[in-house]
């Protein structure tokens, strides 16, 4: 066929999808294939975008489309055991991947992470690695770089892998939506085309998560595990219950130091951001140990390898194989001059963290854009505080920002306390 008949085909099948009909592998192909080679307008995608919020996919549609994303694109192969993670978003400050990156390599299996930047939030994992190293790679030097060292995290939007989704979500970055069928063919697509076997996958369920209830969560993890069987991909999912963010800081540099201070056994590590990476790293090595029929508690040996300090060695090998300082450190991290201290303005305890108020705030004071900007916070749930402590210190490169954010708390605030 050529190209016009193919985008007449594309659009027929975006009009098909829109009145609820049920797409074959072919048209599906085609669309993803227009998509990717940037053949159809962005209003026509923001119509597929439209059609799959609203009337979702059926099984065998999700595994065609995600067939047809890593078709269209480049695939990565490695021989063996190969690891990989995905959290479905939707909270700031909870930076586990670079945590469980270093650990699943240091135990000697490869894990190859693309991930994303921000869309609505404060910063994605390749913006808060890029503090550190470069994450812009070609796909010969991401293979080379992980079958050197093992692991690698890095950015999957300039890599080719499953190309029309990157399209796609340049769409959805305007419309801020993402339908969870749409979650989980993005997901499971990279996942394949990176050659991922093994797979944890991250649900944060709560009222400002992208999933909030139990029961969504729940179907939602039994597609991922039934499409990744289709794929010959292990999927573990972790259902879990999100009320804050697992870090201190919210913004790339500022999470970045999280990072830092939990491989770095560093006093001051946010001690619910490690455990959460532990946990997750602990089931990723459980489900890698079983096929490679070794008896070890992933759980255990994730804890031994960062608490022996290999899994900071490993980081600075990726650290240093993708082109950034590997003598980095916690405490080298140059901050901005300009921050405010916010105190708590009443005595109290913290009852709720309002996630989509902080996430507005931070963007606010420049992130992720500007990598220096974003909110320590000091004080999380349940801590009881004084009128006179500080909760949180946001930063800011611009004065002006800095001022608008200030002002902004008023109207959007982001602790709620009760006495």
């Amino acid at each position: 066929m050529n190209d016009n008949t193919n985008q007449i085909t594309a659009i027929k099948t975006i009009q098909k999808k829109l009145v609820g009909k049920k797409l074959t592998y072919k048209e599906i192909y085609t669309l993803m294939d227009e998509i990717a080679h940037h053949r159809l307008s962005d209003v026509l995608t923001a119509y597929f975008v439209a059609s799959s919020f609203k009337e979702g996919f059926s099984p065998d549609e999700l595994y065609y489309f995600t067939k047809a994303m890593v078709e269209t694109g480049t695939h990565l192969k490695f021989d063996g055991i190969v690891a990989d993670k995905h959290s479905t978003g939707g909270i700031a400050g909870t930076r586990t991947s670079m945590i469980i990156v270093p650990i699943i390599a240091a135990a000697g299996f490869k894990i190859p992470k693309t991930s994303s930047r921000a869309i609505t939030s404060p910063a994605g994992t390749a913006d808060v690695m890029e503090v550190l190293a470069p994450v812009t790679f070609n796909p010969a030097h991401l293979k080379r770089i992980v079958e050197k060292i093992g692991g690698c995290v890095v950015w999957g939007g300039k890599l080719g892998l499953a190309p029309a989704d990157d399209v796609i979500i340049d769409v959805e970055e305007e419309l801020s939506f993402e339908s969870f069928d749409k979650v989980i063919i993005s997901i499971m697509a990279k996942k394949v085309a990176v050659g991922a076997n093994h797979l944890i996958l991250d649900i944060p369920v709560g009222k400002t998560m992208k999933i909030r209830h139990y029961p969504d969560a729940e179907k939602i993890a039994d597609k991922f595990k039934a499409l990744g069987k289709r794929f010959g991909i292990e999927v573990t999912t972790d259902v879990n219950e999100s009320l804050q963010p697992f870090g201190n800081g919210v913004g790339p540099m500022l999470e970045a130091r999280d990072v830092l201070y939990v491989l770095e056994q560093n006093k001051n590590r946010p001690i619910g951001l490690e455990a959460k990476a532990l946990r997750l790293a602990g089931r990723l090595l459980d489900s890698c140990y079983k096929t490679a029929k070794v008896q070890k508690n992933g759980e255990d040996e994730a804890r031994l390898l960062l608490q022996s300090g290999k899994a900071l060695s490993k980081f600075r090998e990726i650290v240093k194989e993708q082109g950034g300082d590997s003598d980095v450190t916690s405490g080298t991290l140059k901050f901005t001059d300009h921050k405010h201290e916010v105190k708590a303005g009443k005595r109290g305890k913290i009852k709720a963290i309002e996630n989509y108020n902080l996430n507005t705030v931070a963007r606010i004071l420049g992130a992720p854009h500007d990598i220096q900007s974003g909110i320590y916070m000091h004080k999380k749930i349940d801590q009881h505080i004084d009128a006179s402590e500080v909760i949180m210190t946001l930063y800011a490169k611009d004065l002006h920002r800095l001022k608008e954010a200030v002002v902004t708390l008023e109207s959007f605030p982001i602790y709620e306390i009760e006495k």
